[in-house]
């Protein structure tokens, strides 16, 4: 965009803001991968739906809500594949969350998930069939997360894949959730495809801006999403502000811009919540754990007058050490800063197999020591840690967010069975069609030094909650089976 162009969208953006803002002022100032952790890789031989399926229909409470959640820990523990221990204090509003972003992908390109009786879940609500939602709702789920990028697509209209999300996919998603009583965390990634500690790229739209055009794009992107989203339905009860922004924010890397681009994001939250008399959590997402580093960054947010409620990390045990660092860094936030705290992301392998043909981010060839079992009891005995560490931050700790539980193979890829070529190629086909893979070759045009070289499928899939064929784990109900506990079966 030329310096003309610039100036047209600067002076629009100024006429537009103080009838849009009018009235919200009072709101703006208001202060509301490599860890070396043993080793024990017991992966399961199978992953059909033989070794998938194999628990029944998990017995007690259904934890599908806050209303659900009542009085849960006055239940007995329930009969399970799996042994899982009681958290004791655990709050009935406990934010029990999994990040679907790629769900609406993965229907498109044929992928099927069961719930623990064998039943095919489908997408949209059909009378007399369960909902994948509703199966969510069941498990214990009460919170989904669902990622925003602005303008995923090339010059041609191609999807840039990772689930093609923007913002209609996100309201669909949402609103779906919605019906079937989850709630919804929107994470704003302010980019036009991933964002992450190695890259923060800005929109293409955003590309040739100032720090003051770009402030006021965002913050002006954010009230029009935001808006479109609760009007369609969409229970927005948190919102965040950039995606693991400790190195950047759309395109900026000072931490004086970074943290103004926060705080218009927040600033839009708060006049839409203000307008539409909602309660919205403004959260930050930060990973890279430790003491001084956060301590570092919050002292950073705290002097440039940052407005935000939460101060949200991503956990994952084969990267960010132990959990009791977990605790300690929460827990040091809460109570020199005042702030609420959480686990925005958090996954761990039950196989270390792979199920697409895409190479594995935690597979044989990592070389990556891991803490716990590779098993499905491995699996929820690491989700079950997280979640004890989030609660033992005390009140301040309110929620854990699994990333991408449902991000399994569009067709089950073996490479020693006779067919392997052809499933593979045909999964490359659909990862370019419908996105479901993690980057599609049109993602180099905007991305060429990551997903330009090494595009394909899900590399998540070992991590999921579902098997590859589909099939609910067992430790797919951990987050209700925390408030219980379990008694093997």
């Amino acid at each position: 965009m030329g310096k003309t162009g610039k100036n047209i969208i600067a002076v629009l953006l100024c006429l537009l803001l103080p009838v849009i803002y009018a009235g919200c002022a009072k709101n703006n100032n208001a202060k509301n991968n490599n860890s070396n952790v043993k080793n024990n890789n017991n992966a399961p031989d199978n992953t059909g739906a033989s070794s998938e399926s194999v628990i029944t229909a998990p017995p007690g409470p259904s934890a599908s809500g806050t209303e659900n959640n009542n009085n849960i820990q006055d239940k007995e523990p329930v009969e399970a594949e799996i042994s899982v221990s009681r958290i004791d204090g655990l709050s009935e509003d406990f934010m029990c969350g999994a990040d679907i972003s790629s769900i609406k992908s993965e229907y498109e390109s044929g992928v099927k998930y069961y719930d623990f009786d064998g039943n095919e879940l489908v997408y949209l609500p059909e009378e007399g069939r369960k909902s994948f939602f509703t199966f969510l709702s069941e498990c214990g789920i009460n919170w989904v997360r669902i990622r925003v990028w602005n303008s995923p697509y090339d010059v041609n209209g191609n999807g840039y894949g990772g689930g093609n999300n923007d913002l209609e996919t996100a309201m669909e998603i949402g609103k779906l959730a919605t019906d079937a009583g989850i709630r919804v965390f929107i994470d704003f990634h302010y980019s036009d495809f991933w964002a992450d500690p190695g890259k923060y790229q800005p929109p293409k739209e955003w590309q040739d801006m100032d720090i003051d055009e770009k402030s006021q794009a965002l913050e002006v992107y954010t009230v029009e999403s935001l808006t479109r989203l609760i009007d369609y339905g969409v229970d927005v009860g948190m919102v965040q502000i950039g995606n693991e922004t400790v190195n950047g924010l759309a395109g900026e890397t000072e931490w004086k811009n970074i943290c103004r681009l926060m705080d218009e994001g927040s600033k839009a939250v708060r006049y839409v919540a203000d307008t539409m008399e909602k309660e919205i959590l403004v959260v930050l997402h930060f990973t890279d754990i430790s003491e001084s580093r956060y301590r570092s960054i919050a002292d950073i947010l705290e002097n440039e007058q940052v407005d935000y409620d939460v101060f949200a990390t991503s956990y994952y045990p084969f990267w960010h050490g132990t959990t009791e660092n977990l605790t300690n860094t929460m827990k040091l936030i809460a109570e020199e800063y005042g702030k609420k705290v959480m686990v925005a992301e958090t996954s761990y392998v039950y196989t270390l197999k792979d199920g697409d043909g895409h190479k594995q981010s935690i597979g044989k060839d990592s070389g990556m020591p891991l803490e716990y079992d590779v098993s499905v009891q491995g699996q929820a005995d690491a989700i079950a840690d997280v979640i004890q560490a989030t609660v033992n931050t005390g009140e301040a700790g309110i929620g854990v967010f699994y990333w991408e539980p449902a991000w399994i193979p569009v067709q089950v890829y073996n490479k020693k069975d006779k067919n392997s070529k052809k499933v593979l190629k045909e999964n490359k086909r659909i990862w370019e069609e419908k996105g479901s893979g993690w980057a599609s070759k049109a993602a180099g045009s905007y991305d060429a030094e990551d997903a330009g070289k090494w595009y394909g499928g899900s590399s998540w899939d070992n991590q999921a909650l579902f098997g590859f064929t589909g099939h609910p784990l067992a430790s797919a109900c951990i987050f209700k089976y925390v408030f219980t506990g379990t008694v093997q079966k």
